[in-house]
Protein backbone atom coordinates (compact mmCIF):
# COMPACT_ATOMS: atom_id res chain seq x y z
CA UNK A 1 0.00 0.00 0.00
CA UNK A 2 1.16 3.45 -0.97
CA UNK A 3 0.28 6.20 1.55
CA UNK A 4 0.79 10.24 0.44
CA UNK A 5 -0.18 13.15 2.31
CA UNK A 6 1.10 15.38 -0.55
CA UNK A 7 0.12 19.13 -1.44
CA UNK A 8 -2.62 20.45 -2.35
CA UNK A 9 -1.38 21.12 -6.02
CA UNK A 10 -3.90 22.04 -8.55
CA UNK A 11 -3.50 20.27 -11.91
CA UNK A 12 -4.05 22.00 -15.19
CA UNK A 13 -2.09 19.67 -17.24
CA UNK A 14 -1.74 16.03 -18.42
CA UNK A 15 0.49 13.94 -16.12
CA UNK A 16 1.40 10.18 -16.78
CA UNK A 17 3.13 7.59 -14.95
CA UNK A 18 3.61 3.65 -14.69
CA UNK A 19 4.29 3.83 -11.06
CA UNK A 20 1.92 3.10 -8.19
CA UNK A 21 3.83 5.34 -6.35
CA UNK A 22 3.92 8.35 -8.40
CA UNK A 23 0.24 8.03 -8.82
CA UNK A 24 -0.39 8.06 -5.49
CA UNK A 25 1.26 11.38 -5.10
CA UNK A 26 -0.67 12.97 -8.30
CA UNK A 27 -3.99 11.76 -6.57
CA UNK A 28 -2.73 13.24 -3.37
CA UNK A 29 -1.67 16.55 -4.57
CA UNK A 30 -4.92 17.00 -6.72
CA UNK A 31 -7.51 15.36 -4.72
CA UNK A 32 -6.26 14.73 -0.74
CA UNK A 33 -4.44 12.76 1.13
CA UNK A 34 -4.84 9.22 1.12
CA UNK A 35 -3.86 5.71 0.21
CA UNK A 36 -3.49 3.72 -3.13
CA UNK A 37 -3.34 -0.17 -3.24
CA UNK A 38 -2.99 -2.34 -6.19
CA UNK A 39 -2.62 -6.19 -7.40
CA UNK A 40 -0.47 -5.08 -10.00
CA UNK A 41 2.12 -2.99 -9.60
CA UNK A 42 4.08 -4.79 -12.04
CA UNK A 43 1.97 -3.16 -15.20
CA UNK A 44 0.18 -0.24 -13.59
CA UNK A 45 0.16 3.18 -16.08
CA UNK A 46 -2.02 5.60 -14.72
CA UNK A 47 -2.98 9.30 -16.23
CA UNK A 48 -4.18 12.57 -15.12
CA UNK A 49 -5.98 15.13 -17.15
CA UNK A 50 -7.05 18.55 -14.91
CA UNK A 51 -8.38 21.31 -15.66
CA UNK A 52 -8.91 24.18 -13.33
CA UNK A 53 -12.19 25.65 -14.02
CA UNK A 54 -12.05 28.51 -10.98
CA UNK A 55 -15.10 27.04 -8.32
CA UNK A 56 -14.93 23.63 -10.29
CA UNK A 57 -11.51 21.62 -10.83
CA UNK A 58 -12.31 18.83 -13.43
CA UNK A 59 -10.19 15.64 -14.02
CA UNK A 60 -10.23 13.09 -16.11
CA UNK A 61 -8.75 9.97 -15.04
CA UNK A 62 -7.46 7.04 -16.94
CA UNK A 63 -5.93 3.82 -14.88
CA UNK A 64 -5.17 -0.01 -14.43
CA UNK A 65 -7.16 -1.82 -11.31
CA UNK A 66 -6.42 -0.21 -7.60
CA UNK A 67 -7.80 0.73 -4.59
CA UNK A 68 -8.15 4.47 -2.85
CA UNK A 69 -8.90 4.51 0.87
CA UNK A 70 -8.72 8.20 2.84
CA UNK A 71 -9.67 7.27 5.92
CA UNK A 72 -11.35 9.56 8.74
CA UNK A 73 -8.01 9.94 10.54
CA UNK A 74 -6.46 11.60 7.33
CA UNK A 75 -9.42 13.47 6.45
CA UNK A 76 -10.09 15.14 9.94
CA UNK A 77 -6.39 16.37 9.49
CA UNK A 78 -6.50 17.76 6.01
CA UNK A 79 -10.18 18.71 5.31
CA UNK A 80 -10.29 20.48 2.12
CA UNK A 81 -13.64 21.49 2.85
CA UNK A 82 -14.98 20.11 -1.30
CA UNK A 83 -17.59 17.74 -2.35
CA UNK A 84 -16.49 15.48 -5.56
CA UNK A 85 -19.18 14.12 -8.17
CA UNK A 86 -17.14 10.87 -9.80
CA UNK A 87 -18.47 10.47 -13.31
CA UNK A 88 -17.87 6.36 -14.16
CA UNK A 89 -16.99 6.66 -18.41
CA UNK A 90 -15.10 3.21 -18.48
CA UNK A 91 -15.14 0.02 -16.52
CA UNK A 92 -16.66 -0.32 -13.07
CA UNK A 93 -16.14 1.59 -9.48
CA UNK A 94 -17.47 1.12 -6.17
CA UNK A 95 -17.41 4.05 -3.76
CA UNK A 96 -18.39 3.84 -0.02
CA UNK A 97 -18.76 6.40 1.98
CA UNK A 98 -21.02 6.92 5.50
CA UNK A 99 -21.96 3.12 5.58
CA UNK A 100 -22.90 2.89 2.31
CA UNK A 101 -21.80 1.36 -1.56
CA UNK A 102 -22.76 2.81 -5.23
CA UNK A 103 -21.70 0.14 -7.85
CA UNK A 104 -21.06 2.15 -11.15
CA UNK A 105 -21.45 1.09 -14.49
CA UNK A 106 -20.22 3.31 -17.25
CA UNK A 107 -22.65 6.50 -17.40
CA UNK A 108 -23.23 6.54 -13.34
CA UNK A 109 -22.08 9.20 -10.94
CA UNK A 110 -22.10 8.82 -7.30
CA UNK A 111 -21.10 12.03 -4.53
CA UNK A 112 -19.04 12.07 -1.83
CA UNK A 113 -17.17 14.46 0.90
CA UNK A 114 -13.78 14.76 0.93
CA UNK A 115 -13.92 16.06 4.47
CA UNK A 116 -15.22 12.27 5.66
CA UNK A 117 -13.31 9.07 4.76
CA UNK A 118 -14.53 6.98 1.74
CA UNK A 119 -12.79 4.22 -0.63
CA UNK A 120 -13.22 3.81 -4.36
CA UNK A 121 -12.48 0.23 -5.95
CA UNK A 122 -11.68 0.56 -9.50
CA UNK A 123 -11.63 -2.07 -12.38
CA UNK A 124 -9.15 -2.39 -14.51
CA UNK A 125 -8.52 -0.26 -17.12
CA UNK A 126 -11.25 2.43 -16.36
CA UNK A 127 -11.95 6.05 -17.00
CA UNK A 128 -13.37 8.46 -14.61
CA UNK A 129 -14.20 12.28 -14.72
CA UNK A 130 -14.30 13.37 -11.14
CA UNK A 131 -15.52 16.89 -10.56
CA UNK A 132 -14.36 18.78 -7.46
CA UNK A 133 -16.07 21.80 -5.79
CA UNK A 134 -16.32 23.86 -2.71
CA UNK A 135 -19.10 22.71 -0.19
CA UNK A 136 -20.21 26.31 -0.11
CA UNK A 137 -21.16 25.89 -3.94
CA UNK A 138 -23.60 23.53 -3.48
CA UNK A 139 -26.97 24.78 -2.00
CA UNK A 140 -27.92 21.59 0.27
CA UNK A 141 -27.66 21.79 3.97
CA UNK A 142 -24.55 19.89 4.85
CA UNK A 143 -26.21 17.15 7.14
CA UNK A 144 -28.66 16.90 4.12
CA UNK A 145 -25.97 16.37 1.46
CA UNK A 146 -24.73 13.79 3.91
CA UNK A 147 -27.45 11.67 2.91
CA UNK A 148 -26.61 11.60 -0.56
CA UNK A 149 -23.04 10.28 -0.53
CA UNK A 150 -21.92 6.94 -2.23
CA UNK A 151 -25.59 7.10 -3.57
CA UNK A 152 -25.59 5.80 -7.13
CA UNK A 153 -27.40 8.16 -9.92
CA UNK A 154 -27.90 6.67 -13.17
CA UNK A 155 -27.74 8.32 -16.13
CA UNK A 156 -30.83 6.75 -17.51
CA UNK A 157 -33.27 8.02 -15.33
CA UNK A 158 -34.70 11.21 -14.19
CA UNK A 159 -32.45 14.24 -14.41
CA UNK A 160 -29.39 11.93 -14.67
CA UNK A 161 -30.72 11.27 -18.71
CA UNK A 162 -29.57 15.11 -19.28
CA UNK A 163 -27.07 15.73 -16.91
CA UNK A 164 -25.12 13.18 -16.94
CA UNK A 165 -23.60 13.38 -20.65
CA UNK A 166 -23.11 16.91 -20.19
CA UNK A 167 -20.84 16.41 -17.58
CA UNK A 168 -19.61 13.16 -19.47
CA UNK A 169 -18.42 15.81 -22.37
CA UNK A 170 -16.89 18.04 -20.36
CA UNK A 171 -14.28 15.51 -18.76
CA UNK A 172 -13.91 13.87 -22.10
CA UNK A 173 -12.87 17.35 -23.97
CA UNK A 174 -11.03 19.27 -21.07
CA UNK A 175 -8.28 20.19 -23.70
CA UNK A 176 -10.86 21.51 -25.75
CA UNK A 177 -12.50 23.79 -23.95
CA UNK A 178 -11.42 27.82 -24.62
CA UNK A 179 -10.32 29.90 -21.18
CA UNK A 180 -13.48 32.14 -20.44
CA UNK A 181 -16.09 29.76 -22.01
CA UNK A 182 -14.71 27.43 -19.53
CA UNK A 183 -15.79 29.10 -16.61
CA UNK A 184 -19.06 29.55 -18.23
CA UNK A 185 -19.52 25.75 -18.61
CA UNK A 186 -18.37 25.41 -15.11
CA UNK A 187 -21.03 27.76 -13.52
CA UNK A 188 -23.67 25.77 -15.35
CA UNK A 189 -22.23 22.03 -14.59
CA UNK A 190 -22.63 23.16 -10.55
CA UNK A 191 -26.16 24.29 -11.31
CA UNK A 192 -26.75 21.17 -12.84
CA UNK A 193 -24.92 18.90 -10.16
CA UNK A 194 -26.99 20.98 -7.73
CA UNK A 195 -30.40 19.98 -9.08
CA UNK A 196 -29.76 16.24 -9.82
CA UNK A 197 -29.07 16.24 -6.36
CA UNK A 198 -31.66 18.26 -5.30
CA UNK A 199 -33.83 16.22 -7.13
CA UNK A 200 -32.46 12.75 -5.59
CA UNK A 201 -32.97 14.46 -2.10
CA UNK A 202 -36.65 15.21 -3.24
CA UNK A 203 -37.12 10.85 -3.22
CA UNK A 204 -35.58 10.50 -0.11
CA UNK A 205 -37.25 13.45 2.09
CA UNK A 206 -40.95 12.39 0.69
CA UNK A 207 -42.69 13.16 4.34
CA UNK A 208 -40.38 14.85 5.59
CA UNK A 209 -42.19 18.83 5.30
CA UNK A 210 -39.68 20.28 7.56
CA UNK A 211 -35.81 19.14 5.77
CA UNK A 212 -37.99 20.30 2.45
CA UNK A 213 -39.23 23.81 4.00
CA UNK A 214 -35.59 24.50 5.28
CA UNK A 215 -33.66 23.60 2.37
CA UNK A 216 -36.10 25.30 -0.14
CA UNK A 217 -35.60 28.74 2.30
CA UNK A 218 -31.52 28.36 2.07
CA UNK A 219 -32.09 28.08 -1.73
CA UNK A 220 -34.16 31.06 -1.73
CA UNK A 221 -31.97 32.98 0.58
CA UNK A 222 -28.23 32.15 -1.39
CA UNK A 223 -30.57 33.19 -4.26
CA UNK A 224 -31.49 36.23 -2.68
CA UNK A 225 -27.68 37.28 -2.16
CA UNK A 226 -26.23 36.23 -5.47
CA UNK A 227 -28.90 38.76 -6.66
CA UNK A 228 -28.19 41.94 -5.24
CA UNK A 229 -24.55 41.14 -4.11
CA UNK A 230 -24.15 44.40 -6.23
CA UNK A 231 -25.46 46.68 -3.58
CA UNK A 232 -22.80 47.70 -1.56
CA UNK A 233 -25.04 47.74 2.10
CA UNK A 234 -26.51 44.30 1.49
CA UNK A 235 -26.97 43.19 5.16
CA UNK A 236 -28.43 40.51 7.36
CA UNK A 237 -31.74 42.76 8.11
CA UNK A 238 -32.26 43.00 4.43
CA UNK A 239 -31.88 39.56 3.54
CA UNK A 240 -34.35 38.50 6.30
CA UNK A 241 -36.76 40.87 5.45
CA UNK A 242 -36.74 40.19 2.09
CA UNK A 243 -37.17 36.21 2.85
CA UNK A 244 -39.60 36.58 5.04
CA UNK A 245 -38.15 35.23 8.37
CA UNK A 246 -36.06 36.61 11.67
CA UNK A 247 -32.75 37.62 11.39
CA UNK A 248 -32.05 35.10 14.34
CA UNK A 249 -33.86 32.80 11.99
CA UNK A 250 -31.71 33.30 9.44
CA UNK A 251 -28.01 33.49 11.65
CA UNK A 252 -29.06 30.03 12.54
CA UNK A 253 -29.67 29.02 9.09
CA UNK A 254 -25.49 29.96 7.88
CA UNK A 255 -24.58 28.80 11.64
CA UNK A 256 -25.28 25.41 10.49
CA UNK A 257 -23.68 25.62 7.27
CA UNK A 258 -19.98 26.41 9.39
CA UNK A 259 -20.44 29.76 8.27
CA UNK A 260 -21.52 33.63 8.82
CA UNK A 261 -23.75 35.72 6.95
CA UNK A 262 -21.65 38.39 6.75
CA UNK A 263 -18.97 35.83 5.20
CA UNK A 264 -21.20 34.23 3.09
CA UNK A 265 -21.40 37.59 1.57
CA UNK A 266 -17.58 38.46 1.25
CA UNK A 267 -16.60 35.06 -0.38
CA UNK A 268 -19.09 35.52 -2.79
CA UNK A 269 -18.37 38.81 -3.68
CA UNK A 270 -14.18 38.35 -3.80
CA UNK A 271 -14.88 34.51 -6.09
CA UNK A 272 -17.26 36.87 -8.47
CA UNK A 273 -14.63 39.68 -8.85
CA UNK A 274 -11.54 36.48 -8.74
CA UNK A 275 -13.56 35.21 -11.99
CA UNK A 276 -14.12 38.57 -13.48
CA UNK A 277 -10.19 39.53 -13.07
CA UNK A 278 -9.77 36.19 -14.25
CA UNK A 279 -12.35 36.79 -17.66
CA UNK A 280 -10.14 38.56 -20.72
CA UNK A 281 -13.39 39.93 -22.40
CA UNK A 282 -13.20 42.29 -19.32
CA UNK A 283 -10.10 43.13 -19.52
CA UNK A 284 -10.63 46.89 -20.65
CA UNK A 285 -12.66 47.52 -16.65
CA UNK A 286 -10.44 48.57 -14.52
CA UNK A 287 -9.83 46.50 -11.01
CA UNK A 288 -11.98 49.61 -9.33
CA UNK A 289 -14.92 48.78 -11.26
CA UNK A 290 -14.77 45.49 -10.93
CA UNK A 291 -14.97 45.35 -7.60
CA UNK A 292 -18.06 47.98 -7.30
CA UNK A 293 -20.15 45.84 -9.79
CA UNK A 294 -19.95 43.10 -6.59
CA UNK A 295 -20.82 45.78 -3.99
CA UNK A 296 -17.23 46.37 -3.13
CA UNK A 297 -17.06 50.13 -3.52
CA UNK A 298 -14.15 51.36 -1.70
CA UNK A 299 -11.03 50.03 -3.48
CA UNK A 300 -8.76 49.64 -0.81
CA UNK A 301 -10.55 47.56 1.49
CA UNK A 302 -10.86 45.58 -1.56
CA UNK A 303 -7.47 45.01 -2.46
CA UNK A 304 -7.15 44.04 1.20
CA UNK A 305 -9.49 41.41 1.70
CA UNK A 306 -8.66 40.39 -1.71
CA UNK A 307 -4.96 39.56 -1.00
CA UNK A 308 -5.97 37.95 2.57
CA UNK A 309 -8.02 34.81 0.65
CA UNK A 310 -5.71 34.78 -1.71
CA UNK A 311 -2.32 35.67 -0.99
CA UNK A 312 -1.81 38.35 -4.11
CA UNK A 313 -3.00 41.93 -4.97
CA UNK A 314 -6.42 41.74 -7.59
CA UNK A 315 -3.85 43.54 -10.36
CA UNK A 316 -0.95 40.66 -9.33
CA UNK A 317 -3.41 38.42 -10.11
CA UNK A 318 -4.63 39.53 -13.23
CA UNK A 319 -0.89 40.09 -14.70
CA UNK A 320 0.02 36.39 -13.80
CA UNK A 321 -3.57 35.30 -15.05
CA UNK A 322 -2.22 36.59 -18.63
CA UNK A 323 1.33 36.11 -18.09
CA UNK A 324 0.31 32.28 -18.29
CA UNK A 325 -1.78 32.43 -20.88
CA UNK A 326 -5.29 32.68 -18.72
CA UNK A 327 -8.92 32.82 -20.14
CA UNK A 328 -9.15 34.21 -23.35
Amino acid sequence: MVENGGPTAKATESVTTGHIEEFARMVSARFAPLSINTDRAERFKGRILGRDLGDLEVFDVTANQHEVLRTEPIASQTPKGSYMLHIQLEGIGVISQDGREAVLQPGDMAFYDSDRGYSLSLDDDFRNGIMVFPRRQLAIPVESAGQLTATRISGTEGLGVVVVPFLTHLARNLDQIPGHSGLRLAHNALDMITTVLHEKLGATWEGDTELVRRENQLRQVRAYIEDNLADPVLNPQQIAAANFMSVRQLHAFFSKEGTTVSAWIRTRRLERCRADLNDRLQDTLPVSSIAARSGLVDAAYFSRLFKGAYGESPSDFRQRMRRRGGPE
